[in-house]
């Protein structure tokens, strides 16, 4: 997982695990940070039991519990990591072209389940929550077709129970 750009300087990234059991959870914290950091990435770790870790620009501002580390240091592996906070991700409100969102943020695709790459014209609704995961070194949108031939994205802020946190 790159969790930058810049080819010039490369950020501190941080791993915590504070035990959050679900994104939620995790997503509420990360969001509560003051100051914001530039990336904020969750990771469902399973170790030593089931929960939420996080990837972060910057220094933690929290101390990762010992029994947790483990954790921590699993969510830095760079295979896997759903972005919460990303360059561009505050303009992703309302409707926008597919194409102005690949410009205007750190998303690299926009992909539509089961039928492979969005068109640069298409409408995302972005329903005012966008979390995309990163997938072979890209931060990739991953939508669905909704109603008004628009895309939506397929996480919801509010999954149905029986889907959350799989």
């Amino acid at each position: 997982m790159t969790l930058y750009r810049s080819v010039t300087r490369k950020p501190t990234v941080a791993g915590v695990s504070l035990g959050h059991r679900t994104v939620a959870e995790a997503d509420h914290w990360i969001l509560s940070l003051d100051p914001r950091p530039e990336y904020a990435c969750t990771h469902l770790v399973q170790n030593p039991y089931p929960h939420v870790a996080i990837s972060l620009t910057g220094e933690s501002p929290e101390e990762t519990p010992p029994e947790l580390a483990a954790a921590a240091e699993s969510a830095l592996s760079g295979k896997f990591g759903r972005a919460v906070i990303f360059p561009g991700a505050a303009g992703l409100t309302g409707k926008l072209t597919v194409a102005e969102v690949v410009a205007s943020t750190a998303i690299d695709k926009v992909e539509v389940l089961g039928s492979g790459a969005a068109a640069d014209t298409d409408i995302l609704d972005t329903r005012d929550f966008v979390r995309p995961q990163y997938r072979n070194g890209d931060l990739v949108l991953t939508t669905t077709p909704a109603a008004g031939g628009v895309l939506v994205p397929f996480e919801t802020r509010d999954p149905t129970p029986c889907c959350a946190d799989h």
